[in-house]
């Protein structure tokens, strides 16, 4: 086995060879394999503990009859709703298996060997992976330091001073994952509007509906404005289908052309157009998702605070806590039936991650890592 695995991954492109797959959080039934548990919640993947909206779910269902028959490889009935949502042109939209692959598509078209892209220390993994597949240099920036208003999240100078004539791409999360920070209207317009033409500027939204501060912008105001910017949405988060993988970039039309022309057919199944057009018109969903969320992450944050660690700010559906030894205390919070995050691959060893759920399981997971940092286990 290891004699054929070096064999093929010298056969493989350069840029996979140094790639490490994308790790996510542990599945409930993987750890009721290991543990023998019946009793678990999952804390780590940032879904919204809801569920799907009831609308969502029925048009799913009908979806489902005609599953026999490929969806509609434009998704022309999803982009006008989006449209309308969003108040843009339908050819401004790219539909994609989850708002990642819409990311895949962004370095499919506009990188590759010889080109840059520049991201922060700490953002999503998978700037870093759709970036090496396809031969692209990556250039990090440090993060803010600890001591900052946002810290450990993007230090828009640091990006900027990395920006050359071999950067095509360049990648913000605002609010990021997994620290939970983000960048407020003046400094990320700022930064944008300073980006040369030839970069493209990709604005990752999938925790925007979350955020209640009118300091935090919504990227799409810019969007006549900036031909070069991309905006990057989901349905994994506040609409609860993360299941189903359905996202969407929206961009001028002459990028969303460039994107259409490497995009997989029939990307998005039916079901999840179907179940995504219901669910950007289930207000009435998202508005409580986004109340109970936002009120649960302001207990969570007190009663953490109360154990005496450090919480990063967030406004988003998770919080990033120092807890020291992150790898006892997810194993021993594990033990206890309750999945959170650990990001040491982000380059966080001393930090958990952990999403805002239901408050009986915002309770139980204070109750668990309660006794584990008073045991000093």
């Amino acid at each position: 086995m290891t004699e054929l695995r070096s064999t093929f991954e010298q056969v493989a492109v350069e840029g996979v060879r140094s790639l490490q797959p994308y790790e996510p959080g542990k599945p409930m039934e993987e750890l009721q394999r290991e543990y023998g548990l019946s009793d678990i919640i999952k804390l780590a993947s940032n879904e919204n503990p809801r569920g799907p909206g009831p609308q969502a779910v029925a048009a799913a269902r009908d979806a489902m009859a005609h599953a026999n028959r490929y969806p509609d490889g434009n998704g022309f009935r999803l982009k006008q709703a989006l449209a309308a949502h969003h108040g843009v042109a339908p050819e401004t939209i790219t539909l994609g298996n989850g708002s990642n692959d819409v990311l895949a598509l962004v370095a499919s078209t506009f990188l590759g060997p010889g080109r840059e892209a520049v991201f922060s220390e700490h953002a999503f993994a998978v700037y870093a992976i759709v970036t090496r597949a396809v031969g692209a240099t990556a250039r990090v920036a440090p993060a803010q330091a600890p001591g900052r208003a946002m810290p450990y999240g993007h230090d828009v100078d640091g990006m900027r001073a990395l920006v050359s004539d071999k950067t095509r791409v360049v990648f913000v999360a605002n609010p990021n994952n997994p620290t939970g920070t983000w960048l407020e209207r003046a400094e990320l317009e700022e930064f944008l509007r300073a980006l040369p033409g030839h970069v493209i500027a990709v604005v990752d939204e999938a925790y925007c509906e979350y955020s209640e501060d009118p300091r935090q912008p919504d990227a799409l105001q810019w969007l006549n404005a900036l031909p070069n910017l991309v905006v990057t949405r989901t349905f994994s988060k506040v609409h609860g289908l993360a299941g189903l993988r359905v996202g969407y970039s929206l961009a001028h039309p002459a990028v969303a052309d460039l994107f259409n022309r490497v995009r997989q057919p029939f990307n998005v199944s039916a079901c999840a157009q179907a179940a995504a057009e219901a669910a950007i018109a289930d207000n009435a969903y998202v508005r409580d998702s986004v109340a109970m969320n936002n009120e649960q992450r302001v207990w969570l944050r007190a009663e953490l605070e109360g154990l005496g660690l450090e919480v990063l700010p967030s406004s988003a559906n998770f919080l990033c806590v120092r807890v020291g030894d992150a790898d006892a205390v997810y194993a021993g919070l594990l033990r206890a039936g309750v999945i959170v995050r650990p990001i040491a691959g982000y380059g966080l060893p001393e930090w958990i991650r952990v999403t805002v759920g239901l408050p009986q399981e915002n309770q139980r997971f204070v109750g668990a890592l309660a006794a584990l940092v008073t045991t000093g286990r």
